[in-house]
């Protein structure tokens, strides 16, 4: 493993304060704004809320961009190389893995991201949330190892 270098270490800060206030102005830490997004019955009666899609098109546009530009260098700039995903594959891991975190997501009207930038606010029933969240990142880690999981394993 190599030595993380202050640089790296800087842009990582700068970039979760910057995702942690995205998550903050765009109100996807708010359950209740998410829950009535992701509510697609609502539509008819015209309490559905569209808003969040103005958060996730351009974010998906500014991700495109970054891709496209970051695979033409050879390295990042703060790192010896991208970390890409090792699986490419729509496999049935993959499906139930989706499925759950859908389920999750809709059951709280919060993910990952926004309930570890909502930290800093300390609502009252985050901590269900964030001790769930984690029981089920080991469970699942622990049911179905990764591939480096397994790599690491073999190695030993």
């Amino acid at each position: 493993m190599h030595r993380l270098r202050p640089s790296y270490l800087a842009t990582a800060a700068l970039s979760g304060a910057l995702f942690g206030a995205g998550l903050y102005v765009s109100q996807m830490v708010d359950p209740t704004k998410v829950l009535r997004f992701l509510d697609f019955t609502a539509i008819p009666t015209g309490d559905w809320d569209p808003s969040l899609a103005f958060v996730i098109v351009p974010a998906i546009l500014v991700m495109f961009v970054a891709v496209k530009y970051g695979r033409k260098r050879a390295a990042p700039l703060f790192d010896i190389e991208f970390h890409e995903p090792e699986y490419h594959n729509i496999d049935r891991r993959l499906i139930i893995g989706a499925a759950l975190f859908g389920v999750g997501w809709g059951m709280s009207g919060l993910c990952p991201g926004p309930a570890i930038s909502l930290v800093a606010f300390l609502p009252n029933e985050l901590w269900i949330f964030l001790v769930t969240l984690f029981i089920g990142s080991y469970a699942g880690s622990a049911i179905v190892p990764s591939g480096h999981a397994k790599r690491l394993a073999n190695a030993q």
